[in-house]
Parts: structure tokens; sequence; C-alpha cells
């Protein structure tokens, strides 16, 4: 790969801050946070909270922290937390709402990453003695496995409502809730609104270094960051983070929806090759998630292993799945090499 450009693809979480992100950093006014003293992070804080037009906010260095600590929040030992069986919270936080809240997953199976209500309704114990009881509805927006699929906003009313009739609180694992709002064309706080708390990621497709930030009321992200210093999560001087992401929240929300542009055109070339199994007309983000038949040439970790001999990287899940990921390092051009690598690496139509 010497002397080639890498095109980056397994992730938006690959991302290097901009110039004006280092710029930021550097020049960061900057205190104790763990004292509320870091006035770059509270400006930060107070930005987020007023995006989703919540009472406040709380910074944490992951968004995984910021789910554990809204599972944390609103869940007790022994009790039972309803998602989507391809969501994030369960399958790539290491248990963690297990090893820290002693909360038991129960995972709803759908066909495309959205939760329909009377699956929710069906999920949620009975209370009686002897039953685990339900605590906690978790929904994500865009949902990663689903290919970056946007639940909208009718059906998240309705999946917040048979939360509420049942007593539920509901936090949105939003970490690219920016590019789904984007997709839909409307805010972020429209997007989430109902729902008790929300994490939003900067370190995605908003290019920032480090951080996520939760958000609700004033009471919960109280509370909320007390549990972050007890994951560990208090931090100091953190507003050297925090000002990229301010820079993140200027310069890099209003471009999402070049991303998924990006992403559209390079699904329509792999699903151009043989052997492919995709449809473009279901990417809706900046996520493309390609299956290979039985019949194709290559194997997901044969044709992963061919890209990056050409300097494309990309991410293999098992022997016939691969994602890729656009994100503002990714030109058109790019995907273009991409797709056409894909096709000559699987055999392209009428070779």
């Amino acid at each position: 790969m010497e002397n080639r450009r890498i095109i980056d693809l397994r992730s938006d979480t690959v991302t290097h801050p901009t110039p004006s992100m280092r710029r930021a950093m550097a020049a960061a006014e900057v205190g104790d946070d763990v004292y509320g003293e870091d006035p770059t992070l509270n400006r930060l804080e107070e930005r987020a909270a007023e995006l989703l037009e919540r009472e406040a906010a709380v910074f944490v260095p992951t968004g995984t922290m910021g789910n554990q600590v809204a599972i944390h929040l609103h869940t007790s030992p022994g009790c039972e937390v309803i998602g989507e069986a391809g969501s994030h919270v369960f399958n790539f936080e290491m248990g963690a709402m297990a090893a820290l809240s002693g909360a038991l997953p129960r995972p709803v199976l759908t066909t495309d990453g959205i939760l329909e209500p009377a699956q929710v309704a069906a999920a949620i114990q009975p209370r009686a003695g002897y039953r685990t009881p339900t605590r906690l509805l978790v929904l994500e927006n865009s949902h990663n496995l689903a290919g970056g699929r946007v639940t909208p906003v009718a059906r998240m009313r309705e999946l917040i409502a048979v939360a509420r009739e049942h007593g539920l609180p509901v936090h949105l694992d939003g970490a690219r809730i920016h590019n789904a709002a984007a997709a839909l064309g409307i805010s972020a706080a429209e997007l989430a609104r109902g729902c008790d708390t929300v994490m939003f990621c900067l370190s995605k497709g908003l290019a920032a270094p480090v951080g996520s930030v939760l958000v609700g009321d004033a009471d919960a992200i109280a509370e909320a960051r007390r549990i972050r210093k007890l994951f560990g999560g208090g931090m100091r001087q953190a507003g050297v983070l925090a000002a990229a992401g301010l820079v993140a929240l200027d310069e890099m929300l209003p471009r999402l929806a070049e991303d998924h542009l990006t992403a559209r055109r390079l699904a329509g070339l792999i699903a151009e090759a043989p052997g492919v199994d995709l449809d473009p007309t279901t990417v809706e983000t900046n996520i493309v998630y390609f299956s290979l038949t039985p019949g194709a040439k290559l194997d997901a970790r044969a044709l992963v292993a061919g890209l990056l001999e050409r300097s494309i990287l990309a991410h293999a899940l098992g022997s016939n799945r691969v994602r890729m990921v656009t994100h503002y390092e990714i030109s058109v051009d790019d995907v273009g090499a991409a797709g056409a690598a894909v096709q000559e690496l699987l055999g392209r139509s009428g070779a």
C-alpha cells in the first residue's frame, strides 16, 4: 500500500480532527471539570442541551459510557431493558448493563432494526412477584447493524407512547442521531422529542477526536454526572476535547447529508457486482452493509483482504457481510474507486 492514499471505509470513527479543531484545542480555555470550572466544556454542554432542546447535558468520553450512565440512571439491579436485538447496547458494550447496573437485556428481533409498538408491548413483563420487572426501553436511531436505518418520527412517537403507557422511561442511543435527522430533513430535537435521555456522539461523523454528550432534564443530568464519576468518567481540563466538539457542531453538522449521498453512490456501485445482495434504496444515511451470496467469488474476509491490497479498508462481519461507512474524508472519487474494486474482485458482470 506504499505511496497510495488509504481510503478508510471501516467506520466514521476513523475520522481525523480538522485543522480548525486542532487550532481550537490548542487555544482552549480550560479549568477543572469535576469542579464544574472548565468554561469550554460548560459551553459545549450548554450548546448540546440547546441543540436537543433539553435542560442540561453532560460530556462523557465515549458513547458507550453515555449509554451506560443512562441505563444506570433509569434502572435498578435485577430488571430488564427492552431494545432491538441488534442494538449497540446489547451487542457492542461488553455486557456493561449487567456488569455495571445489574440489568438484563430483553432483545426484540426485527427484520430492519425498526421496532413495532406491539413488539415492545409484548416484551414488557407483567407485574408479578415471580417475573423480572421491565424498567427501560432503549431505542437506537439511526441503527448501526441495520445499515444506518432511520426510525421515522411517527414510529418514534408510537414507541414512546407504549413505554409511557407502562410507566417506562425511554433512552435514545442517538450516536448518529444527527445523521438520522439529516436524512429526515428535521432537527435532532424533533426526532428525539419524548425520550427521557439522549446520547449523541461527537467522534463519529462529526469528526471530533473524542467524546459524546448525554442530554436530559436538569435533575436527570445532575444524577448522570454523579454516575459518570462512579464509572471513572470524571475529567479535569477536558475543555481541550470540548473545543473540538464545539467546532464539530458548527462545521460538521451542516454537511452530514453529503456523506449520505456518497454512501448511496457507493451502494449503487457495489450492488452491480455479482454475488452481492444489496438494495441501494435501503441506504438512508452514511452506513452501507452488503451480504455476499453463496455463489459469490469471495467471502467477506477474502473480499476485505483484497480491498486492503488496494489500499481500501472495510469491515467484515463474519463470513458473508461487509460494512462500509462514509464520512468527511471520503470523496466521490473514493467511493468510485471502492465500488470499482469490489466489482473487480467479485468479477464484474459481463467480464
